[in-house]
């Protein structure tokens, strides 16, 4: 089983610059940019386990995501979560739309990426904000934080399919949360 542990934080203006020169005081990598398009798929078992099944569309390819909460109140999330990349991203759909599975929610999301020790470190922009999450083991994430000295950012609980759903707007069944221009 895979556990994804994380730590997510909201960013104002002036904290995206402030981590972004704090990843590179502490060397971390940069390991790219890039724009995604995420579908949250729902029914059947899903709902029942509160799980989510996503295609995350980046480019000409896609990556499917299986994660289901593990229960706990620590401020750093641990979810069981399957990842697998696919090259046909229609007949993907077609896949999870066969089994039963019916889009929900859609958002899109600008992503950059560095490497710290063994932690990845993200800032993400999604069209209700920006955030930042830690990924790592719990010492991996703590170690991030005080290197990065961001203590005072506000840690935020939801997911951004949650956050995406409140803020979203419906469109043929469908809740959409989209940048109005794209990349």
């Amino acid at each position: 089983m895979s556990v994804e542990i994380e730590k997510k934080y909201r960013l104002g203006d002036v904290d995206v610059g402030r981590v972004e020169e704090a990843l590179a005081s502490v060397a971390a990598v940069f390991a790219g940019e890039e724009f995604e398009e995420n579908t949250i798929y729902g029914g059947g078992v899903l709902d029942e386990d509160r799980a989510v099944l996503r295609i995350r569309k980046v480019g000409d390819r896609a990556i499917l995501t299986y994660k289901k909460p593990i229960d706990g109140d620590s401020e750093i999330k641990h979810r069981v979560e399957y990842e697998s990349e696919f090259s046909d991203i229609p007949a993907l759909r077609e896949i999870v739309g066969n089994l039963g599975f019916t889009p929900r929610l859609v958002y899109e999301k600008r992503r950059k990426t560095w490497r710290f020790n063994k932690a990845e470190i993200v800032v993400d922009e999604l069209p209700f904000g920006r955030f930042m999450e830690i990924e790592g083991t719990i010492v991996e994430i703590e170690n991030a934080e005080s290197e990065l000295k961001i203590g005072d950012l506000e840690v935020v609980h939801q997911t951004y399919p949650a956050i995406a759903s409140a803020l979203g707007v419906e469109r043929n069944g469908v809740i959409e949360s989209r940048f109005p221009d794209k990349p």
